[in-house]
């Protein structure tokens, strides 16, 4: 059964993946399309963000069992991303990280959106900027 991995807003389906418990073994190449993250000699790199392994923790990230493999649940929690799987359906889940959603939460600002009003007139949010706006929201759930 192929796992499906939702990192962020990027959705991948993985036909390799192992799940063991609460691992998730990719190859490099399924680690590098599924979350954009590869494995260098640096660590676990994104970009032009690399990512220093811990040496005494390395079997935790890395092995090789007939090919090398990388745990992606692993490095999740590491970084401090909330990753949560459905064994059943083979689903996984990885969050933004801790750091990520601190640093959105600190700017205090609100995202962008547009609503239309009574008469049809599309208004931003942005466009109230430096007002006060009171945001009323309301759900049946």
């Amino acid at each position: 059964m192929a796992t499906d991995i939702i990192y962020g807003n990027h959705v991948s389906e993985i036909g390799d993946a192992k799940a063991e418990g609460d691992n998730l073994w990719l190859s490099n190449a399924d680690l590098t399309s599924a979350s954009g993250w590869e494995l260098k000699a640096e660590g676990a790199c994104r970009g032009e963000v690399c990512i220093p392994l811990p040496p005494a923790r390395a079997p935790e990230f890395v092995r090789d069992s007939g090919r090398r493999e990388f745990n992606l649940a692993a490095l999740a929690r590491h970084l401090g991303q909330p990753v949560v799987h459905d064994d059943k359906n083979g689903v996984w889940y990885f969050g933004e990280a801790a750091a990520q959603r601190r640093a959105t939460l600190a700017s205090v600002e609100a995202p962008d959106f547009e609503l239309p009003d009574l008469d049809d007139k599309l208004h931003r949010l942005s466009d109230y900027r430096g007002k006060k706006v009171l945001l009323a929201a309301w759900a049946s759930w």
